[in-house]
């Protein structure tokens, strides 16, 4: 008997023509499955080019797919944790999490795990209902990209990323709290 699909968390994720990657406007090369689809994904069919799987798909077809490993992407829900990746993190070159709520938080912990508990080094792409004020604080977590699917211009963007010149606590996008920077002076 198959086993139920896994339902998504709120409205799937968009994939926008255009991101934010690395503080610059750039255009999208990849394309985001959609859990879900109408037609069952196997390694045989999944079409050429970068593809960024959703998790439950990306486990049963992870071994299948080594060959394509630097063009295959995964996106966690907001109820999928990053240990369910965990050290298989370090062979992706893209990982998103999904906010399907801006008021749904547990992509920033999934972020920051990936970035210091699994040693993500790849793209960490914020994807679905983030909001502009939480661009900082999505960064400050390891997110280096933002496939923003709101109104606002993108280099509006990248403008509200300055709105912060120093924080107080340490995180991903600086290790050190400011009583240490200061001490260091």
């Amino acid at each position: 008997m198959p086993k139920p699909a896994k339902k998504p968390v709120g409205a799937q994720p968009d994939n926008p023509q255009q991101l934010i990657l690395d503080g610059v406007v750039v255009d999208n090369t990849w394309r985001l499955l959609p859990l879900g689809g109408e037609e069952e994904i196997t390694a045989n069919n999944l079409a050429a080019g970068k593809v960024i799987l959703p998790l439950s798909i990306w486990l049963e077809l992870r071994e299948a797919l080594q060959a394509r490993k630097d063009e295959i992407g995964v996106w966690l829900d907001s109820d999928e944790t990053a240990d369910l990746i965990g050290d298989f993190a370090q062979e992706l070159p893209l990982i998103a999490t999904h906010f399907p709520a801006f008021t749904d938080g547990r992509a920033f912990t999934a972020g920051r795990l990936l970035r210091q508990r699994y040693g993500f080094n790849g793209e960490l792409r914020a994807v679905g209902n983030f909001i502009r004020d939480q661009l900082t604080y999505l960064n400050r977590c390891g997110f280096n990209a933002f496939a923003y699917q709101g109104e606002q211009s993108l280099q509006g963007l990248l403008d509200s990323m300055q709105d912060f010149s120093d924080s107080y606590q340490a995180a991903v996008d600086q290790p050190l709290p400011i009583f240490r920077r200061r001490a260091l002076v």
